[in-house]
């Protein structure tokens, strides 16, 4: 039989996971920054490891061990913070990732993920009350030495029931929207293993409702802090991964996404519209270059088969390059 989790391997792993998936984060912001990318997958990314800040500070207070000497409401509070912050930093980082799907995503498919991040807000909202619910509907938890409330079932069925649902909408949004894109097939399965990494959150999800299910205690709370730092580092995933490909391929960024996937093409002459038919998407902006060529017309759009009319953004003449 596995031995549990002591207090003190709890307060290392507090000490060290948690924070190194901040700096992952804030490297990444540093990337998006320095590439002038920053969009709503790198807010709520932020957001996440303020979170995760909070986390951090309330578990450690949680089990000190003059935290028995403390007052009973400062307890109280503290293990309150302990189980909103949980929530708060994991689904944060889901609502990243999800951002980020819709960044990459077009259409009636950003249209329906658009709706779907709202689903993910009233999921969090729904976890957020039910603590409310279950601990102050018995409040004799509050009496323990070392407060912390039973949850039970009903919590339990709920998590897994949000985190599943959510880590496949994860998984399966963007690996449908790289299937049918016509970008190049090593580059197409690199990024659905980005995205799909996120089943590993769902695992860490499982074992973490076993933990509060059946062990309670240290095991829960170890169980809680790997899954919030899981879940931030694969929120982080794809950039990241960008980040290391470019590092090895003669600085192509071909992993990057844009806003919204798009291709960017030139055309004939100056102070001309172009009609311009979209049926793929590459992921890639690319250019291509004619010395006579004096458009540049952006597709930031796609429009699955239908041809619309896009207005010059520049007239100058071109040089070779590539993006």
């Amino acid at each position: 039989m596995a031995t549990e989790p002591t207090v003190d391997q709890l307060r290392v792993a507090a000490s060290v996971l948690p924070p190194f998936a901040i700096l992952v984060t804030y490297f990444r912001l540093y990337l998006r920054k320095s590439q002038k990318k920053l969009w709503w997958d790198d807010l709520w990314a932020f957001v996440s490891t303020l979170f995760a800040v909070m986390w951090v500070a309330s578990i450690i207070l949680h089990i000190d061990p003059n935290a028995t000497t403390a007052s009973r409401s400062a307890k109280i509070t503290v293990y309150y913070f302990c189980a909103q912050t949980f929530y708060a930093t994991a689904w944060t980082a889901r609502i990243s990732i999800l951002f980020t799907v819709i960044r990459l995503s077009f259409g009636t498919q950003r249209r329906v993920l658009s709706i779907v991040a709202i689903s993910f807000f009233v999921a969090w909202a729904v976890l957020f009350s039910q603590i409310w619910w279950v601990c102050e509907g018995d409040p004799a938890w509050k009496n323990l030495a070392l407060p912390q409330c039973i949850l039970g079932r009903n919590v339990a069925i709920a998590q897994i029931i949000c985190d599943v649902t959510s880590d496949a909408i994860l998984i399966g949004a963007p690996v449908r929207l790289l299937l049918g894109s016509q970008i190049h097939r090593s580059l197409k399965l690199r990024l659905i293993a980005v995205f799909a990494a996120t089943a590993t959150t769902t695992g860490v999800s499982l074992y973490h409702v076993y933990c509060f299910l059946r062990l309670g205690g240290v095991p829960e709370a170890f169980a809680a802090n790997l899954q919030i730092s899981i879940s931030l580092l694969v929120a982080n995933l794809s950039v990241i991964v960008a980040f290391l490909f470019r590092l090895t391929s003669d600085g192509a960024d071909d992993t990057e996404n844009q806003t919204p996937l798009g291709l960017t093409t030139f055309g004939a002459s100056a102070g001309s519209r172009r009609r311009v038919k979209a049926t793929t998407v590459t992921g890639i902006e690319t250019m291509a270059e004619d010395p006579q060529m004096m458009v540049r017309v952006d597709i930031s759009q796609i429009n699955d088969g239908k041809s619309r009319e896009w207005n010059e953004l520049d007239t100058f003449p071109m040089k070779a390059a590539a993006v």
